[in-house]
This record gives C-alpha cells, structure tokens and sequence, in this order.
C-alpha cells in the first residue's frame, strides 16, 4: 500500500475514532495489549532479523534502543493497558462562560484527526504512540526507520487485531512501508490528510521536519540536558544524580550531555565524578582539564547530543554562568541543579528555560510515565501548544461549543 493510499484510508477511519466512546476505546487498548503479548514470538522473530541486519552499522546503545526482550514486550503491553485506565480527554470541559445573553460557550477538548509519527529506531515507540492517539479519539500513521521496520510491522499486525476485536476500524492504525526519506516527505506536505505531524529522533530528523514541514508540527527535542553542581551542592547526591542521569541509559533524550560544576567544589568534586564514572569518556573545558584527565572539549562537544557513555564537563563561577551557558547551548529538554540552598535553586528553576527544570533528581524522569501521564507521544521542546511530556490531553485540540435559545446578534 502506498504512503498516499495509507493516509486516505487513514482520514476515512478518524471520524469512527471522534465518535467512538470510551468503553469501545478502552476495549480496543486492552485486546491490543493482549495480542502483543499474545504474539510476543512473533514480535521477538522479527526483531532479530532487524538486529542481525543493523550489527556492525550502528553503535552498541543504539542497538540496545533496538533491541527487543520478553520484558520490553511485556512493558510495552503494560503501558497500553495503562493509557487505557487514564481518564478519556475528548469531550472534557476545559473552560465554561454563560454569557449575560444566555449563551453557554464551553472550550472543549476534542480529537485532532490523524496524527503522523515519523521516528527512527526505537519499537517500542509503535506501541506508544498508537494507544496514545488512539485513546485521544484520533487516527495513527506511524513511519519508522528503516532499522526497526521489521519489529514494527509485527507490533502493528499485533495491534490491528486488538482494534478489530474491538469492532473499531484497522485503518485507523496504519504503518508506512517505505522507508526511504520520500515517505517521510510525503507526510511532512500531507495538507488536507495530516492533522498534526510528530518527529521523533534525533537532531538531523527534527531539523529536516521543522525546516519542510507544510502541516501542523510539534517539535520534540533532542536532548542536550545539562547538570549544575552548585557550591552548595551535596556531593554524594551530585555524583548519584549525574550517574543515574548519564549512565542508566546513554541513549535516550532525557540523558544528561553536559555536567557543569561551580569553581569553589571543582576540586574536589571532579576527581570523585571521574572515579564514578569511569566507563564514561569525559571531554573537559581548559579549566577541568586543569583539575582532571580527559579529552579536551572540541569545537562542538558542549553542543552534541552524544547519546553514548560521554560527558561534556565545564567549570564555572557560579549559578549565573551556569544558566548563561545554558541559554546559549541547551535544546529546552531537561535541565537540573543540585544544591542545598534554596535561593540558588529558586534563581535557577525561574531563570533556566527548559520544558523541564530540576532541583536536586536526576533528568531521567523527564518521562510521561514518570509524570503519571501514561507512555508519552514525546517531549516537545517547543511552546506551542504542547511542552514537555505529550500524555492525552495534549494529543487534543479543542473548539466552542456554543449552546442557545434562538439568540441572534
């Protein structure tokens, strides 16, 4: 089926998706996470062929983004039985006015159509994004990478039969066949057959979406998420948080890329963080280098979203520079402080402008699920009109719903 064939089907199934109510939605997710692990071997099948094929072209973590287990599927299925227990968005009541003339005008949450996904080389963003959109009411066009496409057309042929079982539309779910970058144009000049467009991947993806794109877009970020270790800083906590941030998995975006640390505890801070963190290459500004060994910091380093087991380290005088370093290099993902005193926290949390702003934890749970939002669509980086983790609601648009008594103006 073609790309083009794909979104008209897809536009046909929206309008049985608006309409459909909570108990058939709920039915349709609970029976998709049935036959996910119901069709687990299936799933685990066509993983392997991705894997074998994509060995020796890309790194060990982006493997590891690949790679699918018994316990991946079982998380994926339990994160669509999750979306399914959230509360239903369309139809909530975000605002209400009764005007002096009677009108009752209520701002109501209401499906955006077909939603396109393009993403790379994660499977179990399948999953996700599916029961994300369609518990929001809307249609699902998912485009992934070439790396996964294997794994993903298993998950979708998993979720198909769950929306049948449903007696909801199996165009309502759809996955693109083309791999190549033609495909992905097709849905970035979509108009008329693409509500909302959702890049998920790295830099160069969200580059070529935002620059291309004719339809509505929500850019998700890339995640240069930086680490401030302030004078007042706890070090034992400091040296968890950037562990856990950097290490408990490099390859995600919500992985810290960047430790800045305060000139007063430099000393002493630094030769502890390169003792933790010894499977980590550190790439150190002129004035870490004088405290520590490591890799110069190149032209880029504090500008890379590394996705790997290294870290960009600079020293600086304080919370100021640090969030004036961040203003000039972050991508407005996740950015945090650690710090016992509460008026540098305070300048930090208003001054820094990220989607999400940390006080002594990890960057890490910068996660819908982590959140209580259920699996995320993504995390935009943008302002409008979704920020941060993208849970239900922010899968919705909304419109007036104006009810009167023969008023005229």
């Amino acid at each position: 089926m073609t790309t083009l064939e794909l979104l008209q089907r897809a536009k046909k199934a929206k309008s049985a998706m608006a309409l459909a109510d909570t108990k058939a939605k709920n039915t349709a997710l609970l029976a998709m996470a049935d036959a996910l692990e119901a069709q687990r071997e299936a799933i685990l099948a066509a993983n392997r062929l991705d894997l074998e094929a994509a060995r020796g072209t890309v790194s060990d973590v982006m493997l590891d983004r690949l790679a699918l287990s018994p316990e991946r599927i079982a998380g994926m299925a339990q994160g669509v039985r999750e979306v399914a227990a959230l509360p239903d968005p369309v139809g909530t009541v975000l605002d209400r006015v009764q005007r002096p003339n009677g009108l009752l005008v209520e701002k109501t949450a209401t499906p955006m159509g077909v939603i396109a996904i393009i993403y790379e080389s994660r499977p179990n963003v399948t999953s996700d994004a599916a029961a994300l959109a369609l518990k929001a009411g809307s249609a699902c066009v998912l485009r992934g990478g070439k790396e996964a496409h294997r794994s993903a057309a298993a998950i979708v042929e998993a979720l198909r039969a769950g929306l049948s079982a449903a007696a909801l539309p199996q165009d309502a779910l759809g996955l693109v066949e083309d791999t190549t970058r033609g495909s992905a144009r097709e849905l970035m000049c979509a108009n008329g057959l693409v509500d909302l467009l959702i890049p998920r991947g790295g830099a160069g993806l969200i580059r070529s979406c935002v620059e291309n794109a004719t339809v509505p877009i929500i850019e998700t970020g890339t995640g240069i998420c930086h680490i401030y270790v302030d004078r007042d800083a706890d070090l034992d906590m400091a040296l968890n948080i950037v562990e856990n941030a950097k290490c408990s998995r490099p390859s995600v975006c919500n992985a810290a890329e960047v430790c800045l640390v305060h000139e007063k505890i430099a000393g002493e801070f630094l030769p502890r963080l390169a003792r933790r963190l010894k499977q980590v290459e550190l790439r150190l500004d002129p004035r870490a280098a004088a405290v520590i060994s490591g890799v110069p910091a190149g032209e880029r380093d504090f500008d890379t979203e590394f996705l790997d087991y290294i870290l960009a380290v600079k020293v600086v005088s304080g919370v100021e520079e640090a969030m004036e370093h961040i203003a000039a290099h972050s991508t407005h993902h996740s950015e945090a402080i650690v710090t016992q005193s509460p008026e540098t926290a305070r300048t930090f949390l208003r001054g820094v402008d990220s989607a999400a702003v940390y006080h002594n934890a990890s960057t890490r749970f910068t996660d819908g699920g982590e959140f209580g939002l259920g699996c995320e669509m993504g995390i935009s980086t943008q302002k409008l009109h979704a920020r941060g983790p993208m849970g239900l609601m922010e899968l919705c648009t909304f419109r007036y719903l104006v009810r009167g008594q023969g008023q005229i103006r």
